[in-house]
Parts: structure tokens; sequence; C-alpha cells
């Protein structure tokens, strides 16, 4: 379950409110731009890891945690200058894990992430975070407890990711239409499996990876449509554009 705030207060009090409506604490991610008062500390990291996450990855224990919009988000505060989006912090002990991901160089660097960590929608969190928007996660044990976390998100004014997800798309799409049909081929059909291939090369598990690399992944996951011409292309525009992120990172 997530949503997207506008306002950090919002997104903090939504925060607040979800371990007393009976949501884990530690089942709880905020991401959101800025920095904390507080000067964070290097921390290990393991070989799996990008260059660099050590020195730009810390940690802030204890109630500094909590001293956000009164969250108690468990002991767990980082803070990460990530290239291309800033300084971003993560409350919540899996946060840590999330935000180690935002900006990495390599699409493996988040395969050994904890499971139920989200990572195939890194990217819409990325692009969230880059226009001022802060990410709050819920990672539900069941489906009453989703109910409630999507009951407190929703009274605390976030969107959902879905719409968040769907204006993502309206913003690329007169772009990607007019690049499908300079071949001379109408986009309102293959829209749909160009858009899956468009977004699974921006997945976490991919974003550096050619089609040719990940056949085998791809054919397991979108067995209907991964060797269609249209997922194909959409899947290599993708890449395409993960690859001016990164450009415009090391700039």
């Amino acid at each position: 379950m997530v949503g997207i705030f506008t306002r950090r207060e919002d997104a903090e009090r939504a925060a607040a409110e979800l371990e007393p409506a009976g949501i884990d604490r530690g089942r709880i991610i905020v991401l959101t731009p800025g920095t904390p008062a507080e000067r964070p500390t290097t921390v290990p990291t393991r070989e799996t890891e990008p260059p660099g996450i050590g020195t730009a990855l810390g940690t802030v224990t204890g109630a500094a945690a909590g001293a956000a919009g009164g969250m108690q988000l468990g002991t767990v505060l980082s803070t990460l200058l990530v290239p291309g989006l800033g300084p971003v912090i993560a409350l919540g002990a899996l946060g840590t894990v999330l935000l180690g991901a935002l900006g990495a160089a390599v699409g493996h660097a988040f395969d050994d992430a904890p499971e139920g960590v989200p990572k195939d929608d890194l990217f819409l969190y990325e692009d969230a975070l880059r226009h001022g928007r802060s990410v709050v996660i819920v990672l539900a044990d069941d489906d009453q407890r989703a109910e409630v976390a999507r009951a407190v998100l929703s009274a605390n004014g976030a969107e959902s990711l879905d719409a968040f997800r769907e204006r993502w798309w309206k913003g690329l799409r007169d772009v990607e239409a007019a690049h499908y049909e300079s071949t001379g081929q109408p986009f309102a059909a293959a829209e749909p499996d160009y858009r899956r291939g468009f977004e699974c090369a921006l997945g976490a598990g991919q974003r550096d990876r050619a089609y040719d690399d990940v056949v085998n992944k791809l054919k397991q996951r979108y067995p209907d449509v991964y060797n269609t011409d249209a997922f194909r292309r959409g899947y290599e525009r993708g890449q395409a554009r993960a690859a001016g992120r990164r450009s415009d990172r090391a700039a």
C-alpha cells in the first residue's frame, strides 16, 4: 500500500496514525525530500552495494528517528544524497534498504533486498521525490490491514500509487506515441504492451540490463507479451530513459 503526498507534513501525520491503527511500525516506510537536523554517520556496506553508498548512506538512531512530526517508526532514520534527486530521508528500518536503491547505478544492487520491500515501482518513488513529493509505504500483512492503511493514507490526503502512475504515464505518452508512430505503425493498439515493456525496463531489477540479457526472466514474468514487438520496443525506450537519468546523475 503506497500513498504519495504533496505536503511532507501530511505524510508525517499519516505515518504517525498508522501504528495506532494497528500497523506494525516495522512495516512502515517514509521517503521524503530534505535533510535531517542531525548529521548522519557512515554505515558499512556489502560487496553488492554500489560504490560510495557507505559514505553517502547515514543512520541516526534513537529518539531522532521519531523526531519528525511525532513519528515513532522504530530506531532508524537514514539520509542519502541521491544524484539527480538531492537529499532524501527514509524513516523505518526497511526504509534504509529502500533508500539504498534510490539512484543506484546498477539494477542488481537491489536484488538481495528482504522479501516484501517494494522494488518494481522504485522508478515511481524516484519520480515523486524528484517533484518534491513524499512517499509512505505500508507493507500490509493481510487484506484487512491493507484496507486500514488505505483509509489512513487517504484520510490524510494521499494520492494512490495507481493514480500517480497514470499521471506519470500521461506526461510521457505523447512523446512515446510519436516515437513509436515514426516507423509508420499505430500506437493505440500497441500501447498496453509497449507500456508494460517501458515500465519493466525501469524496474530495479532491469534498469541496467539489455533485453537480451534478461529475456528468460521476462519470459517468466510476461509470458503472453515478452516477445511482441511492442513490448520489446517499449523496453528499449525505457532503457534509454534510464540511461538518460544516469547521465543526468553523472553530470
